[in-house]
């Protein structure tokens, strides 16, 4: 059986986890409880939720030439991901993500990620062949838009299933979508217009639900009745989920609640990181 791949155009970055009662005060320390450090960034977690669901992922993203860059590429490695795309950027820090996670799952980032350790325009066109290859590419929105567009363009020419992860911010991507998940906020100005623009399926995580809309469908799924730990890495899993099922050609519905169901599994522990299965 020929394996699936997908391409995954999106942020590598090392994650920092501090577990805290409760966020200090100005002028005041806090002692941390637990401490993960790990591969993260939301093209990272994609593309490791991705191999556990046994899709091979190719990531596209940006690692500094420091030691942090080599440390994470090894686990990125190990994980499954073919990073022959990843950019290593000379005199550049890989990026950073600090998250503060108090008793109430109430989380708090302290991000370092400079524009050097962004996509541009010139990354993506120079990993087309790998873009174009996959079955699937999935663009995080969160990069730059000439990137973003860069990548959802060659995978449209290329006849591949394009997810878009994010805030639409530039309409001309929707003509090269074929899905579109976004957060309520991201998703401000979304509706189902948008299906007549290019995209066949949308996505949007609410409060309680998770909302789907094709042409001719809608479903709406309640979230899963999992604590909720840390939301961090929840969206991620999500889409990558979707986006497997999709590969697969289930009908939307189950699909929407295989995404769902991975969603919840994330946000039930600590840090971003994915911890799924793939089904059956």
């Amino acid at each position: 059986m020929t394996s699936l791949v997908a391409a995954v155009v999106g942020q590598l970055a090392r994650d920092l986890v501090l577990t805290i009662d409760r966020a200090p005060a100005a002028g005041t320390a806090a002692d941390a409880g637990d401490r993960f450090e790990q591969l993260g960034g939301k093209g990272a977690n994609q593309a490791v939720a991705l191999a556990q669901l046994g899709v091979r992922p190719r990531l596209v993203a940006v690692a500094g030439d420091d030691v942090i860059g080599d440390v994470l590429l090894d686990q990125a490695r190990r994980d499954g991901i073919d990073v022959a795309a990843v950019i290593r950027r000379r005199d550049t820090l890989t990026g950073l993500i600090v998250e503060l996670l108090d008793d109430d799952a109430q989380w708090r980032y302290v991000q370092h990620l400079p524009p050097g350790v962004l996509l541009s325009e010139a990354d993506v066109l120079a990993a087309r062949d790998v873009i174009a290859s996959a079955d699937a590419v999935l663009v995080q929105l969160q990069q730059p838009a000439p990137a973003a567009l860069a990548a959802a363009r060659i995978g449209r020419e290329a006849g591949r299933l394009v997810v878009l992860d994010g805030e639409i911010v530039d309409r001309r991507l929707l003509a090269y979508a074929d899905v579109v998940r976004a957060d309520e906020r991201e998703a401000k100005g979304l509706g189902e217009h948008v299906l007549d623009q290019g995209p066949s399926l949308l996505a949007v995580a609410e409060a309680d639900a998770n909302l789907f809309l094709w042409r001719g469908g809608r479903l709406r799924i309640p979230l899963t009745g999992d604590k909720v730990v840390d939301t961090t890495g929840g969206g991620d899993a999500f889409t990558a989920a979707l986006t497997a099922a999709l590969l697969r050609k289930l009908p939307y519905e189950q699909a929407a609640h295989l995404a769902t169901a991975a969603a919840g599994a994330t946000v039930s522990h600590i840090s971003g990181r994915p911890n799924l299965h793939r089904p059956g």
